[in-house]
């Protein structure tokens, strides 16, 4: 896959429009329709999206995402989608009405054979593009249009705004179930205070991302490229108290040290909250309970 930060020609591509954050099962809908419809008429496939949140230019504040855009990056290149385009969100674009957006852009830099976006996509000043305009207007510039239908789980139609209450929520089987793949956090693994050694349980800490949705503090079921784990992710109120929320990760049946290595952990689902316990030796017997708590 091919990343493009500003616009090129590119013509006769089979275009994805969305902001796609979370990459999960709806946007996966939208994204296949146009790699689908490229691979059966020898075309290229393209997601047109944006490098932030269009909130963080109108409001000043960006939204907390469900992926950094390293990994949005990873899972729409997996897709098997030839080009994504990461365009800025400014004053320029935001300023364009619809007709502007499709014709000065869409329409003079990559002429599309087709377009498929979500069935709630809205584009251009005051989200005066929709999926009805679009459909409007494909035989006037020659491309095919497709709306994608609201995708379910459990008879919940399947959002990005679903899937950040379930993790602010601590329901992470819910929300991956939504993502398809579990909820994630990579970095490199810093040193800290040794504490978790000194408790009989070595592990490897995280700063959490800044930019992604905050879980609750709680201890959680977890999975690592090398194995299995458990991870308590807040500010250790019964040992250390911290004002950073840190992601303490002890992998199952591994003694290796790991500083300065990329981890990915991913979340599996909350065991507990967080707690200030009464002793080191009561937390320590905590630790040894929600271990066995895990899915071997």
């Amino acid at each position: 896959m091919q990343i493009f930060t500003s616009l090129n020609e590119n013509k006769n591509l089979s275009i994805a429009l969305g902001y796609f954050d979370g990459v999960h099962l709806g946007h996966r809908a939208v994204i296949n329709s146009a790699v689908n419809f490229a691979k059966e008429n020898n075309l290229k496939s393209a997601v047109i999206t944006f490098k932030d949140h269009p909130c963080c230019f109108f409001y000043g504040v960006c939204p907390k995402y469900i992926l950094t855009r390293e990994q949005r990056r990873e899972k729409l290149a997996s897709s098997g989608i030839d080009y994504l385009y990461e365009l800025d969100f400014d004053e320029k674009l935001s300023s364009l009405s619809a007709q502007e957006y499709l014709e000065n852009i869409l329409v003079k830099y990559f002429t599309p054979k087709s377009i498929s976006t979500g069935f709630n996509h809205h584009f251009g000043a005051k989200k005066s593009g929709t999926p009805e305009f679009l459909r409007n207007n494909s035989k006037k510039y020659g491309y095919e249009y497709f709306e994608i239908p609201p995708q379910k789980i459990d008879n919940e139609i399947i959002s990005s705004t679903a899937i950040r209450n379930y993790l602010q929520n601590g329901q992470i089987e819910k929300a991956n179930k939504m993502l398809k793949d579990n909820f994630a956090i990579t970095g490199i693994v810093v040193e800290g205070q040794k504490l978790g050694r000194k408790l009989g349980f070595k592990t490897a800490n995280l700063i959490y991302p800044p930019e992604l949705i905050e879980l609750p503090f709680g201890v959680y079921e977890t999975n690592t490229q090398y194995g299995k784990g458990i991870t308590n992710f807040g500010i250790r109120p019964t040992v250390s108290s911290t004002q950073k929320p840190v992601a303490e990760t002890h992998i199952l049946n591994f003694a290796k040290d790991i500083y300065g290595e990329k981890i990915n952990v991913e979340f599996v689902r909350m065991l507990r909250k967080e707690q200030k316990f009464n002793s080191v030796d009561e937390l320590k017997q905590q630790i040894a309970k929600d271990i066995s708590m895990i899915h071997k």
